[in-house]
């Protein structure tokens, strides 16, 4: 199921703010030297991210899921001037592609890479506080990331979770082997009624899901 026709998506991404060279030759990288580029968050998505930093100004973001690193780079961009992002990710073989291009930004002292499984990762950072969340990884924990960030965020901080809509499968009774479609179809649910937060879902590409803690 298509959330936005190819040719509004084309419209939307010739009426946005221009992204970085930095980001445009990430992107072509990500296309030439992955095999699921599409995962990458892209321009109109990035701007998103970028905006929503912006308008917080975080001191730290937590990002669970770098794959190249394009949208740490724009979360990156709204950080306060003392602020860092943690971005975590367990691909070992692709982590020299973002690390890469952290070294070439203007945020490479202010990015914390962590690679490892997330759960155990998000561990680790018990003591740390959050202003702003990104989950971006496997779907089946998301649940599991929502509950540990959570608990960890500062009054008023966001969570977004990125693919929420899942390709419209969250609107179909989920195949006893579909554990992605059930979580994600159950984070929705609990994330609409938890009086922790506040929520909406943006139809951005796969659904992303803007959660404010109260």
């Amino acid at each position: 199921m298509e959330i936005l026709s190819s040719q509004l998506e084309s419209y939307l991404e010739k009426h946005i703010s221009s992204e970085s060279e930095l980001l445009k030759r990430l992107q072509r990288e990500t296309f030439q030297k992955t095999t699921q580029p599409q995962m990458l968050s892209g321009a109109h998505q990035g701007r998103l991210l970028s905006m929503i930093s912006k308008l917080i100004r975080p001191k730290t973001i937590l990002e669970i899921g770098t794959f190249t690193g394009y949208a740490t780079l724009c979360l990156a961009e709204g950080l306060a001037p003392d602020g860092k992002i943690i971005t975590i990710d367990r691909n070992e073989e692709l982590i020299y592609l973002p690390k890469k291009y952290f070294a070439e930004s203007e945020f490479a002292n202010q990015i914390e890479v962590k690679l490892g499984n997330a759960l155990d990762v998000l561990d680790e950072l018990q003591n740390e506080t959050y202003d702003l969340v990104f989950i971006d990884a496997d779907k089946s924990n998301y649940i599991n990331y929502y509950e540990k960030v959570l608990t960890q965020m500062n009054s008023g901080g966001v969570i977004l979770a990125d693919n929420v809509l899942w390709y419209g499968k969250v609107l179909e009774e989920a195949k006893p082997n579909d554990k992605d479609t059930k979580t994600l179809q159950e984070l929705n649910d609990l994330v609409a009624n938890d009086p922790r937060v506040e929520s909406l879902i943006l139809p951005i590409r796969d659904g992303i899901s803007i959660i404010r803690k109260i």
